[in-house]
């Protein structure tokens, strides 16, 4: 036989796996902020619940943010919860305290609406303080997929 009348063989895929290109489109708006403007962005998210979104104009997602935050903290202080204060005892009231700073400028709106103080002798009260708990939880969550979102790590 000769070479002539042999099957063109076929090469095994040679190319290393650093050089394979990845397939995502680059985001060049997202892609120009420094690592200060990005900073600020998240902080402008939990200063104001959505803010960091809204800088970024995700609509959607700032609206969503605030308007969840801020349902959690009037629902939480209507229903009499805790707010935890920097003096806490123990680690679960530094915790509880972290949890609701977490909620950035709606924390003193929180207080202020916090008129009769806290009831957690009751059901509603326990569950209030949960409310605002989960309220500054969600809003820390919230501006660091801001901050992420303007380092192009997350759409």
């Amino acid at each position: 036989m000769n070479d002539e009348t042999q099957a063109p063989s076929i090469e095994a895929n040679t190319t290393p796996a650093a050089e394979v290109v990845s397939t995502q489109t680059p985001r060049p708006h997202l892609a120009s902020r420094s690592l200060a403007a990005a900073f600020g962005i998240g902080i402008a998210g939990w200063l104001l619940p959505g803010l960091g979104h809204a800088l970024q104009k995700m609509w959607g997602r700032a609206a969503a943010c605030f308007l969840t935050v801020g349902l959690l903290v009037i629902v939480g202080s209507g229903m009499r919860g805790n707010l935890f204060t920097s003096e806490g005892g123990d680690a679960f009231a530094t915790l509880g305290y972290i949890a609701d700073l977490g909620t950035g400028s709606f924390y003193w709106i929180a207080k202020r609406l916090e008129i009769n103080g806290p009831d957690v002798s009751r059901a509603d009260g326990d569950y209030g303080t949960r409310f605002l708990a989960a309220a500054g939880v969600l809003n820390l969550l919230a501006a660091l997929h801001a901050y992420e979102a303007a380092r192009g790590r997350k759409a």
